[in-house]
């Protein structure tokens, strides 16, 4: 029997509030240089700041990616195009139930706690995977496509909704 695998890379799109946060860090950023101009011994404060806000402002450039293998789902945020970080991993035992979002069965996890790695764009297709794992229900909002879904179908299929 082969492996089933498949994986998929969905990017973020640029909120308000991240072009806020990057207009706040630039200000701050200019803020620091005119420090020096009233205070020449501070000249090391305006090279930290900038080093610190290039660094965050890479981390607001954000792609996720959804890695399917077997019945494991592991989702992966990468930051920059250079650094990735694993923020979710889960088997398809632990999956209660993986519907389209909106749909009516997803009504009764309304108090779940909810992770959103989505592309965040208007019409896009998201899907929420809800596990309870630990005592700890928690609904997944995620783009998956269609080789996706038909992976964990095939594992599971009274616990995902088309």
């Amino acid at each position: 029997m082969s492996d089933f695998y498949t994986e998929q890379l969905v990017k973020k799109q640029t909120t308000m509030k991240d072009v806020f946060i990057k207009a706040l860090l630039v200000a701050l950023a200019i803020v620091s240089v005119f420090v020096v101009l009233m205070f020449p011994v501070a000249i090391i404060v305006p090279v930290i700041v900038i080093a610190v806000v290039v660094v965050l402002i890479r981390r607001l450039d954000v792609e996720y990616e959804y890695l399917y293998v077997n019945g494991d789902l592991d989702i992966d945020k990468i930051m920059h195009k250079a650094k990735r970080k694993r923020v979710f991993s889960m088997n398809i035992n632990s999956m209660e139930l993986l519907a389209p979002e909106g749909a009516d069965e997803l009504s009764q996890y309304r108090n779940a706690r909810v992770l959103d790695f989505s592309s965040g764009m208007a019409d896009a297709k998201r899907y929420v995977l809800v596990t309870a794992e630990n005592g700890q229900v928690t609904k997944l909002v995620f783009e998956p496509n269609e080789t996706i879904i038909e992976g964990m179908f095939l594992m599971a299929p009274r616990k995902v909704k088309r």
